[in-house]
């Protein structure tokens, strides 16, 4: 069955939106022959998950991944200290943890999932 193996995230200014993702998250940025497609490693390649990009904006294009963190409140905070904003605050999903909504300093949408202990 298909299943998500990269993200592109679209912004209007791709090293702005790079940084912002190392700053939070601390996610590796690469660069490519194309210096406005960089390359995002959110991870080792032994742990599960999927990298990613930021390229520039096609017509309006965003996207929207959960991204599991161990603690929706200390990533908020970091969220907003690198100039994201939370647009929906901390929420129980029944059997799966905890979420929020949050846009990024390019204004793209994403969710912080905190998942319930021992998942």
């Amino acid at each position: 069955m298909p299943r998500v193996v990269h993200f592109e995230c679209h912004a209007d200014d791709p090293e702005r939106a790079a940084a912002f993702y190392r700053e939070v998250f601390g996610w590796e940025i690469g660069r490519t022959e194309d210096p406005h497609y960089l390359l995002l490693r959110s991870g080792g390649s032994g742990e599960p998950g999927i990298d990613g990009a930021v390229m520039p904006r096609i017509g309006g294009s965003s996207f929207t991944n959960a991204i599991a963190v161990p603690s929706i409140d200390d990533y908020v905070l970091k969220v907003i200290r690198a100039g994201g904003e939370v647009l929906m605050a901390r929420k129980a999903v029944p059997g799966l943890g905890q979420i929020a909504y949050c846009a990024d300093a390019e204004g793209n949408v994403f969710g912080l999932l905190e998942p319930l202990e021992g998942e």
